[in-house]
């Protein structure tokens, strides 16, 4: 098995925006193979692998859910040898200008986004933050070439290779939510020499950065009797030290709040407990935004938790993450799922 740091650059450097899937699918798709009975990809997009458990049938089921989608832009026009390109699931535009894409035309195109330089700027537009309707893809290829290999609602993603930091930091594009992915990869590795008596689903859901599609999707077809979602959450960085950021390297999240069933909460804190696995409670006051936040109301309701791994800039092509941490996050599932005996079922309980 590679390290984490080998398994996590597989994933963040493959190409994989919102509703173009396939190659980051294609990677997650090798690594899960060998360590589960069951692989498939459902209409949406999603990959679903299945880890039998050994209670006897029918067996209850759990469902680990990460988002494999990453944010990116999509081209909505071509000016010449340009491309105009807007927004797909949230990118930063403070940090867009001087990025090398990759264009998703009818090949992979490398490309850049520059602007005019600031000789040429007017004050004003110097202090200003650059328009959508001001950003270009340049590809050097002349008007009529361009024009042959990409079109409108092509996608661009960002070209950028994983770096490895001091004190086992990682750094690159994609992190969110491939550092989930990843997580749930090491966790199925775990289980493949543990005995769990519930059969584990793991899905690398598709769409969650337009709008947790596969994951409302996915659990609506699987139905299982208990979730849990990974995601990333804010990570402190030097300027942020407010509450709702959490320090990297002290373990992943455990969300508390109307979107978490209480009995999964408690459960997931009994194992890090349990394995001595630090952790940190981060309280989620409405909607968590993640697909947890779909999974929760999928048919009539699924018990649903949230863990997630502290993750500075993001939204960002440096996103930042501690290796530690997705360890700890895998670490933390496979111990919550081998404690699950096969009768136990969430409930809600009266309040003294």
């Amino acid at each position: 098995m590679p390290t984490t740091f080998e398994l996590l650059k597989t994933f963040t450097e493959a190409p994989g925006p919102s509703g173009r899937e396939n190659t980051v699918r294609e990677r997650i798709a090798e690594r899960w193979t060998p360590l589960t009975d069951a692989l498939r990809t459902d209409a949406m997009g999603s990959l679903i692998a299945l880890q039998r458990g050994s209670a006897s049938a029918p067996r209850p089921a759990v469902m680990l859910a990460a988002h494999m989608d990453e944010i990116g832009l999509i081209v909505t026009g071509l000016e010449g040898g340009f491309l105009r390109v807007h927004t797909l699931g949230g990118m930063d535009r403070r940090v867009i200008l001087g990025l090398d894409v990759i264009v998703h035309g009818r090949r992979p195109l490398p490309g850049v986004i520059g602007s005019r330089p600031p000789h040429v700027l007017s004050a004003e537009e110097r202090r200003k933050l650059v328009r959508w309707e001001e950003v270009f893809v340049d590809t050097g290829l002349p008007a009529e070439e361009l024009a042959d290999l990409v079109s409108v609602g092509d996608h661009v993603t960002v070209d950028r290779e994983l770096v490895a930091l001091k004190n086992d930091l990682a750094a690159g594009k994609a992190l969110d939510n491939r550092a989930s992915v990843t997580a749930i990869t090491l966790a199925l590795e775990w289980l493949r020499s543990r005995r769990h008596a519930w059969d584990v689903y793991a899905v690398a859901t598709v769409q969650e950065e337009v709008g947790l599609k596969g994951a409302i999707t996915s659990a609506y077809n699987l139905a299982p009797q208990i979730a849990i979602a990974l995601d990333v959450t804010f990570g402190k960085q030097y300027d942020d030290d407010r509450a709702g950021t959490f320090e990297l390297g002290k373990g992943p999240t455990v969300a508390l709040g109307p979107n978490f069933h209480p009995q999964v909460v408690e459960r997931l804190k009994e194992a890090a407990k349990a394995e001595e696995i630090p952790y940190q409670l981060e309280p989620v006051s409405g909607s968590s935004g993640t697909d947890a936040w779909g999974i929760q109301v999928a048919r009539e309701g699924i018990p649903t938790g949230l863990v997630e791994i502290p993750l500075r800039y993001m939204h960002q092509p440096v996103e930042t993450a501690a290796l530690r941490d997705i360890e700890r996050a895998a670490r933390l599932l496979a111990s919550f799922v081998t404690r699950l005996d096969a009768d136990f079922r969430p409930q809600w309980e009266d309040e003294a």
